[in-house]
């Protein structure tokens, strides 16, 4: 694709990879015929192609107008796309740069930059987040029903308890919104990595990752969240962790681009490349050790779906090893149509763009639920949540399936 940003933009480093981006896309289709906001509107500017062109436009100094951040935020950042994509256009990093420009170019009205900003310290801030769900479990049995189902009821904990002094170790990221929402999903990673022979490390004074604000287009604060991890998980690194575990695979994208997002940062790109460096999503950290020697029992065949999240198999591109995992501890995966497709959760997204969120929502369960699973299983809290009060099966992150299978809960 041709290009004439304008020289302001090209002479920053955005503007060098949003150019690059631009000139690798040749402008083929393929992207739409995998595009979850297209397949529901038909409307080309609701596909990756027609979202590249509206960008594009802006940065070769075009005004942008309102029509053009509605079609943006209806993008999931899904980066199905990307899987698709035979040119190999990084999709998301335009996104992110375009997302960012059409916050300073087009002002939005006063109640829905509040929402965004209620959003954006409400979800990452863990104490305030979990004492407004605490205020809210408290008060749900009289709440009207259609309230009630965006409000979980406090999940009942089994702490890992007493862990082994073992010689490997790893930092285990505890997010903003998972700890108060799902805490079992951490203990049972503890219990199994502890079962693993791996000591976890959760650093108290990291939070959340950054990416609710990146995806807001507050790039600034993101990167603020991803200076604070850091420095709380420097000396583990300097310590000698071997990794540091994400059980959200929402999370795991943005840790792992810590490196290229403070690149420009004298203070902490070296540190942010090592840390995108130890990231790893929880399954490849399972995946590379012999779980079958920690496990008391298999699963007996017990049919489950499996949910992969678009940052598992997108984002990060790890297809396959979930199931894998799943079908050694004794599960039989039901099969799952359309399983590139968004569940519609995507993180702030759902209390965004409510009506595209239940469509994709409906799809979703329907296709997990056409089989014989008895539980549905996933990889994300932010998809966990979005499904679970209405699934008709329990919504499970995979971990804990494997937790239930350990010594300790036969």
């Amino acid at each position: 694709m041709q290009t004439s940003l304008t020289r302001e933009f090209l002479e920053t480093a955005d503007g060098q990879v949003a150019d690059e981006v631009l000139r690798n896309c040749v402008h083929c289709g393929f992207c739409n015929a995998t595009c979850p906001t297209y397949q529901l509107t038909g409307d080309e500017l609701d596909g990756p192609r027609g979202r590249i062109y509206l960008i594009k436009q802006m940065l070769e100094g075009n005004s942008p107008a309102e029509v053009t951040q509605q079609h943006l935020d209806r993008c999931l950042s899904c980066r199905a796309c990307e899987t698709t994509c035979p040119s190999g256009v990084e999709y998301h990093l335009l996104l992110d740069t375009g997302r960012e420009l059409i916050e300073q170019r087009v002002p939005r009205p006063a109640l829905r930059r509040l929402q965004r900003w209620l959003l954006r310290k409400g979800l990452s801030s863990r104490p305030l987040f979990t004492m407004a769900l605490r205020l809210g479990q408290t008060v749900r049995p009289l709440l009207p029903a259609a309230i009630r189902l965006h409000i979980p009821p406090r999940q009942k904990r089994r702490p890992p308890g007493l862990m082994q002094p073992h010689p490997r170790q790893m930092l285990l990221l505890d997010g903003c919104v998972q700890p108060a929402l799902a805490p079992a999903i951490n203990d049972a990673t503890r219990r199994v990595l502890d079962a693993l022979g791996i000591r976890t490390v959760m650093a108290g004074s990291s939070g959340c990752c950054g990416a609710v604000s990146f995806h807001l287009g507050a790039t600034r604060e993101a990167k603020d969240f991803m200076r604070r991890n850091i420095d709380a998980w420097w000396p583990g690194i300097e310590a000698g962790a071997e990794a540091i575990v994400v059980t959200a695979s929402g999370c795991a994208p943005m840790v792992k681009d810590y490196g290229r997002a403070l690149a420009g940062d004298p203070d902490y790109a070296g540190k942010a490349a090592r840390v995108s460096e130890l990231a790893r999503d929880i399954s490849e950290i399972i995946a590379a050790e012999p779980l079958e020697n920690c496990l008391a029992r298999t699963a007996g065949g017990q049919a489950i779906a499996f949910h992969s999240p678009c940052t598992l198999q997108h984002g990060q591109r790890i297809t396959g090893v979930v199931e894998r995992l799943l079908e050694q501890a004794g599960y039989t995966l039901q099969p799952v149509a359309d399983g590139h497709l968004c569940c519609g959760s995507a993180g702030t997204y759902s209390i965004l763009q409510p009506d595209l969120s239940e469509n994709l929502r409906n799809n979703k369960l329907a296709a997990l639920q056409a089989g014989e699973a008895t539980a549905i299983a996933t990889a994300n809290i932010g998809c966990l949540m979005h499904m679970s009060g209405h699934a008709r099966v329990p919504v499970r992150h995979w971990i804990e399936l494997l937790d239930s299978l350990l010594p300790e809960a036969s």
